[in-house]
């Protein structure tokens, strides 16, 4: 709790919470969007299709995770990790 500056053991459940409700949306939602701009293991060769999709899926889940800790009241939480996580891949914000 102290490396993320956490007072209470109530926000880091709700973090917890958070971060297993967006892998799992992040990973529902990508599939049926790849399907709907036609994209499929039917007509993708695997070795294109998983990195499209691990790619698609880790835009979701960015958005997925400020907005899951927005609804849950841990929007600056999530903003600072987030802010942190894309300079690491070399976007600045």
């Amino acid at each position: 709790m102290i490396r993320w500056n956490i007072d209470k053991p109530r926000d880091l459940v709700i973090i917890f919470i958070v971060f297993s409700i967006t892998g799992s949306t992040s990973i529902a939602v990508g599939r049926p969007v790849l399907k709907a701009i036609g994209i499929t293991l039917d007509n993708f060769h695997p070795l294109l299709y998983y990195p499209i999709f691990v790619i698609l899926s880790f835009v979701f889940y960015q958005f997925f995770l400020v907005l899951y800790g927005w609804v849950f009241g841990q929007f600056n939480f999530f903003w600072e990790m987030e802010k942190k996580m894309l300079r690491r891949f070399g976007f600045a914000l």
